[in-house]
């Protein structure tokens, strides 16, 4: 998991830059967004992209390090929601899971009191 993370946090930095230099590398007369037109700014485009890739990376840091968590406090492979064991399977595919199949899939409503 830990290579993972780095991984992660790497794309995360990567992507994060990648956004910061097309906002450097902008010039005052670049196309805005306007309605009228149609035309869009291909910069602004690419930049929300790349800040969305970073969060989604983010994400991802933060579920392992939940996991971590949960090693560190004996409850790793049990499913948060329903308090039964993740499958093995499960965990050897994504070892940052928290949640057991069932619970996951059922969507939002394992959120609801």
């Amino acid at each position: 998991m830990l290579a993972e993370r780095r991984r992660y946090t790497a794309h995360a930095e990567r992507y994060e830059a990648e956004a910061e230099q097309l906002v450097s590398e902008r010039e005052p007369g670049d196309v805005q967004f306007d309605e009228e037109s149609g035309e869009g700014d291909s910069i602004a485009v690419e930049r929300d992209r790349a800040l969305q890739i970073s969060a989604r990376e983010r994400e991802e840091i933060a579920e392992i390090d939940a996991a971590l968590a949960r090693i560190e406090d004996g409850t790793y492979g049990i499913c948060v929601v329903s308090g039964k064991p993740i499958p093995k399977e499960r965990l050897e595919a994504i070892p940052h899971a928290s949640m057991r199949v069932e619970v996951k899939s059922s969507g939002p409503a394992w959120r609801r009191p």
